[in-house]
């Protein structure tokens, strides 16, 4: 790691101080603004993507001069699951990057002082040890399903990383695990394994059918976390962390594919079979993280995956109707 030249002591943030959350209508966005309403700050806000286009660098630039946020997180990305990210690499790099870059870009010029950026779990190499530490970022190859959103991620963290070089402002990045809750994206075509099983399941459930027909091999280990404890610990690290590496958030704890599955099933009410198309790709084979570095600043995750579930299948089932199809 290369010289830091940031002088700050991380401490209680100004709960009326401007405070801007890039994607604040997604999965994680959504969390953090819920989060810091019931933590009392007062000047919260963000936009969606149809005031502001994160991909209009002009946009980006006059919306924080407008506004002159004095924290950000940057919890806006394009997402999607294996099959989105197999499928569309261009626009995952490209979007990413755009988005990335112009909000940074911006929150420099304008002086934000604090900034967390939220990368990903899959920066780091697909066959990493397991538990994967912080600093396994750039050992090796990274998982090609998903390659080209992996490096627009570390892209973000290298320029965090670099703005505490040259410019000695206290920004950090964080690295999340796989997420899930609220807001999700349940579409058929670009959601992620979790709600793509909730809304696969619930959809037999309702229908009555004999089976369910799952991609891979059920083998993959996989960590989740919720997103209301993703945007408490976001709130926590700004608080009480300072330091120029990422910092993973999980729950330091995985389950199969299979046995996460299964569990889905049981929430839902199916009781049919599973079947698993051994010819479609399971991804890496295990990415579980170390979260040692978050659990030294005294934060750990509360929700615990079946009740994280049961939630989420009840927000699901409330807000089918308005879902992404």
């Amino acid at each position: 790691m290369r010289s830091d030249s940031v002088q700050y002591t991380p401490g209680a943030l100004d709960r009326d101080a401007p405070f801007y959350v890039a994607g604040i209508r997604g999965l994680v966005g959504s969390a953090i603004r819920r989060r810091l309403d019931a933590g009392g700050f007062t000047n919260v806000f963000g936009a969606t993507s149809a005031e502001l286009d994160l991909k209009d660098r002009d946009a980006v630039f006059g919306y924080l001069t407008e506004t002159r946020p004095r924290y950000l997180v940057l919890a806006a990305a394009k997402v999607g699951g294996i099959l989105a990210n197999s499928t569309y690499p261009v626009d995952f790099l490209s979007d990413n990057l755009r988005i990335q870059t112009n909000v940074l870009d911006a929150a420099l010029t304008n002086d934000v002082e604090r900034v967390v950026f939220l990368g990903s779990s899959c920066i780091y190499p697909k066959l990493a040890p397991q538990p994967i530490r912080e600093d396994a970022l750039l050992t090796g190859h990274l998982e090609p399903t998903n390659d080209a959103y992996a490096i627009a991620k570390i892209a973000g963290i290298l320029q965090v990383q670099a703005v505490r070089r040259q410019y000695g402002l206290p920004w950090i990045s964080a690295m999340p695990t796989n997420l899930y809750g609220p807001n999700d994206n349940f579409s058929r075509h670009g959601s992620h394994v979790l709600p793509a099983l909730i809304r696969r399941y619930d959809e037999a459930q309702a229908s009555g059918a004999r089976s369910v027909t799952n991609w891979g091999t059920g083998t993959p280990r996989r960590e989740f976390l919720h997103s209301d404890d993703m945007a408490d610990a976001v709130l926590h690290l700004m608080e009480n962390y300072d330091g120029p590496m990422q910092v993973n958030v999980g729950t330091g704890e995985d389950a199969t594919i299979r046995e996460i599955a299964e569990t889905i099933a049981e929430v839902v009410g199916y009781t049919g079979e599973t079947e698993w198309d051994a010819a479609r790709p399971d991804g890496t084979p295990q990415k579980l993280l170390d979260v040692s570095q978050l659990a030294a600043t005294g934060w750990r995750a509360r929700i615990g995956l079946r009740e994280g579930l049961e939630r989420t299948v009840a927000w699901y089932r409330d807000h089918i109707g308005a879902l992404r199809v």
